[in-house]
């Protein structure tokens, strides 16, 4: 196959489907021609009102565009927690009552080829101090103490910069200090900038560095595929013209929404990521849709009409399941992981809005210039593909071949998702030169394995001795601190405790469960290494919720669309093996080392223990957009002839080509992370590709297809009182 949209002469000597009776079975009733729906009428007023449509937008761009350039500065880059959690609790009351002494703390590790006592190392050291002084979220700067936080050869020293405000702002302040810090190292003394706080500010900076270069990367092979999917570099340039306005609007409206609440910057980073992908994938649908109506009437006005009120119908519901599959994130109760979902539906929305008014707005203003510079090989007015109709055909012929072959590939994918092991990231995830990893391993080598990974213990008085010696008495325990008691008189003490091994260790999580069995019933259990911990317990146990929450809310939107139960369930069941297949490969890339080498990483040994519930949600919201404009097309085919057999055919011809060319492009832009060198996008990029993959060419383009051949016209079937309660929407417009 050459092109998506090109024409051969074996093309033509390929049979399309007849169409049957304009009123038969399922078609009956339908409304009148000339009478458009809603989304017609939308459409036909864009198409005659451009200059109220395009100023309309522009200053909504110019409005939430002007608010865009803060957004990097405004928002968040704490948010991984589990709200509610004791070691969230821990923290607080550590903030509260012990001077900032809390996991959110800032460190400042300081080590020399002479003594910490020195005075050329005191005076490296009171500067460090200074500049922590000097950051008004640093509540109080707690100097490095002999046996606490001075090693034992004396070298190294960690100077503490007292959490005097939330995460959020703790993270703002090691992004502030740590160069300066950085600054002091020389003659023999490196001075750097560790702990919590300074390795989200690592982190983050790192990975939205990496998502932007990648999106760079991916524009060239986007506009390329773009240009050969819509044959014409004018058609190609209209999903830029979706995606900026869309985009451009969902960032500033994130930045107006850090005044209500905080939102994570990775918000941002999906948010890039969706604006592109679904801009193209709706634009596509549209315009090819729009150039066979133009091409068949020669009325731009009524071209537009006869697009909305169809291929209209399917972009609005693919939307709308793209965000039901999205809100199911915000069960879990992070704030990182619910404002991803957000930034994600504010692009999705905008987008939404852009394709359903602008676009409409611009191919009526533009009607035959759409087709302008168009490739000289590629048939313009075509809206059903042969190529994809001799396919559709073929299937159709010998239906459990194919599908036989395109279900075993996908549940062989599948079957090593029976032994995926999730776990919050290491400190491997940062950067080796920056400032919280270099840290990190100096406190490491200095103090011993579990020395960055520090318990908190907070306790009434009453019971301060009795944790301690539970703490001396439990494995995995290496060293106890003497009790702090709390400054303002509350009756509580703070206890640190190092553990024996590296804070990413899944033993950690067997000597906290076992603290928390065994200690005093007040003792409560904290610490960065136990937040990470907590958060991973509640992703786990939110798991099957968010999956069956978005599962049910999948197949109600297909069952309100279609009308057919059968239908809704194939195409909610599919979705589903095509997300089983993605983890799959997913096991075999990152928790079991598979292909490591050409990737250019190291494994872990897991997944990362966000991905499951946030990857799960993104692709089925991406298989259900193409399960969508599959079905979509089907049913269209449906109402007009009866015939379930010319309906999978005409489905394959008129929805394939898009959904090919849709997905050709998804696979380009997230491929294109999988180049980056953070983890985190890197997972995201071969998980998140891998899944359009496989939903694209094997499950809609195969599978589900087959199963609708199958099925027959008991697909199409529901009861008489299903039928009185649901809403009577069709995809057909003659």
């Amino acid at each position: 196959m050459t092109t998506f949209a090109g024409k051969t002469q074996q093309d033509e000597q390929v049979p399309a489907p007849e169409v049957g009776p304009a009123e038969v079975g399922p078609a009956a009733g339908r409304p009148a021609a000339g009478r458009p729906g809603p989304l017609g009428r939308l459409g036909g007023w864009t198409a005659t009102h451009f200059r109220t449509v395009a100023v309309g937008w522009l200053i909504l761009v110019a409005v939430l565009g002007a608010c865009a350039p803060q957004v990097t500065s405004v928002l968040s880059g704490a948010g991984w927690q589990a709200n509610g959690s004791e070691s969230v609790t821990v923290r607080e009351l550590a903030r509260e009552h012990f001077g900032g002494n809390a996991s959110s703390a800032l460190q400042v590790v300081i080590t020399a080829d002479r003594p910490v006592t020195d005075p050329s190392v005191q005076t490296v050291i009171e500067q460090a101090t200074g500049i922590l002084h000097n950051d008004r979220r640093i509540s109080e700067v707690i100097p490095p103490q002999p046996g606490v936080s001075i090693s034992q050869d004396g070298h190294t020293a960690i100077l503490l910069g007292g959490a005097g405000a939330g995460t959020d702002d703790m993270v703002r302040a090691a992004e502030a200090v740590k160069d300066p810090l950085r600054a002091l190292s020389g003659n023999g003394v490196t001075v750097r900038a560790t702990g919590s706080s300074t390795m989200w500010s690592d982190f983050n900076a790192a990975n939205l560095s990496a998502m932007i270069r990648a999106e760079v990367l991916s524009w060239p092979v986007t506009l390329a595929v773009m240009v050969i999917a819509f044959g014409s570099l004018v058609a190609a340039g209209l999903p830029l013209l979706l995606t900026m306005a869309g985009l451009v609007a969902a960032v500033g409206s994130l930045v107006l929404i850090t005044h209500l609440a905080s939102i994570s910057i990775w918000a941002m980073d999906f948010a890039l990521m969706f604006a592109l992908a679904l801009g193209i994938d709706y634009a596509l649908f549209l315009v090819i849709r729009f150039r066979a109506g133009l091409a068949r009437t020669g009325d731009r006005h009524r071209a537009v009409v006869e697009t909305m009120d169809t291929a209209g119908k399917a972009v609005l519901l693919s939307g709308i399941t793209v965000l039901v599959s999205l809100s199911a994130v915000t069960l879990v109760p992070s704030p990182a992981m619910r404002t991803m979902a957000v930034g994600i539906m504010l692009s999705v929305v905008f987008v939404l809005a852009a394709t359903l008014t602008l676009l409409p707005a611009v191919l009526g203003t533009l009607g035959p210039r759409v087709n302008g510079l168009a490739l000289p090989w590629v048939r313009t007015d075509q809206q059903r593909s042969p190529r994809f109709t001799a396919w559709g055909e073929r299937l159709l012929r010998q239906p459990l071949r194919w599908g036989a072959l395109g279900l075993a590939i996908l549940v062989a994918l599948a079957i090593p998702v029976a032994g995926l092991r999730t776990a919050m990231p290491s400190i491997t995830v940062v950067p080796a030169q920056d400032s919280s990893r270099e840290g990190y391993e100096i406190v490491q080598k200095a103090f011993g394995a579990g020395a960055p990974g520090m318990l908190q213990i907070i306790t009434p008085t009453a019971q301060a001795d009795a944790t301690i010696d539970r703490l001396h008495r439990t494995d995995g325990i290496a060293a106890v601190r003497p009790a702090v008691p709390a400054r303002d008189g509350s009756g509580l003490e703070l206890i640190q405790a190092m553990p024996s091994m590296d804070p990413s260790n899944p033993a950690l999580s067997r000597t906290v469960d076992a603290l928390r069995a065994t200690l005093p019933d007040h003792a409560l259990v904290g610490g960065a290494a136990v937040e990470n911990r907590d958060l991973k317990d509640v992703l786990d146990a939110r798991a099957p919720l968010v999956i069956g929450v978005i599962l049910a809310l999948g197949f109600l939107l297909l069952l309100v669309a279609l009308a057919a139960p059968l239908v809704a369930a194939l195409g909610t069941l599919t979705s589903l093996l095509a997300t089983g297949a993605a983890f799959g490969v997913a096991t075999l890339v990152f928790q079991d080392g598979h292909g490591t080498s050409v990737l250019g990483f190291t494994s872990q040994g897991f997944l990362d223990g966000w991905g499951p519930v946030f990857f799960f949600a993104m692709i089925f919201a991406i298989a259900m957009d193409y399960t969508v404009f599959l079905l979509s097309a089907a049913k269209e085919h449906f109402e007009r002839t009866g015939d379930a057999r010319r309906a999978v055919v005409g489905a394959l011809g008129s929805s394939g080509r898009v959904i090919f060319a849709a997905a050709a492009v998804m696979v380009a832009v997230f491929f294109t992370f999988a180049l980056a060198k953070p983890l985190p996008p890197k997972e995201m990029g071969i998980v998140l590709g891998t899944a359009v993959l496989l939903d694209a060419f094997l499950v809609r383009l195969v599978l589900l297809p087959v199963l609708l051949r199958l099925t027959g016209s008991a697909a199409w079937w529901s009861p008489a009182w299903l039928r009185r309660i649901l809403p009577d929407i069709r995809f057909s417009h003659d």
